[in-house]
C-alpha cells in the first residue's frame, strides 16, 4: 500500500472568467496528473487529488469564489514555474481539466 503525499499550497491563483469558470494556478509538481480532482465541500479549504497518491491542500478558498467553485462541475488546473537561475523561463508547464467533487465534510486529519 502506497502512502498518499499531502501538501500545502497556500500561495495559488484562482480566476474566473465572466462565465464563471474557474482556473486554479498553482506551483509545478513532479510528475503528471492522473484523474484529477478537487473534493470541496462550500467552505474555505479544497482538496486537490492530482494523483491517487498526491493530494494538495487548497488553504483559505476566497469567499467571493466559494459560490462559483460550489457549482463548477469541473475546472482548469495550471501549473507554473517561477524563473530562477538555472531555469530563467518562467510560465505555464502543464494545464488539465479536474471534476470537483462536492462532499459534505473533508478528511480532517488532512487539514491539521
Amino acid at each position: 500500500m502506497t502512502k498518499t503525499e499531502v501538501e500545502t499550497e497556500s500561495y495559488y491563483d484562482i480566476l474566473s472568467n465572466a462565465d464563471g469558470e474557474l482556473l486554479f494556478c498553482i506551483k509545478t509538481k513532479e510528475g503528471s496528473p492522473d484523474h484529477p480532482q478537487i473534493l470541496f465541500n462550500g467552505e474555505e479549504h479544497a482538496l486537490l487529488y492530482r494523483t491517487a497518491d498526491q493530494m494538495i491542500v487548497l488553504d483559505y478558498i476566497h469567499p467571493d469564489v466559494a459560490p462559483l467553485l460550489a457549482k463548477a462541475e469541473t475546472v482548469l488546473v495550471a501549473e507554473f514555474n517561477d524563473a530562477t537561475p538555472e531555469n530563467p523561463q518562467k510560465g505555464i508547464i502543464r494545464e488539465y481539466s479536474a471534476v470537483v467533487r462536492h462532499v459534505s465534510k473533508l478528511p480532517v486529519t488532512v487539514l491539521k
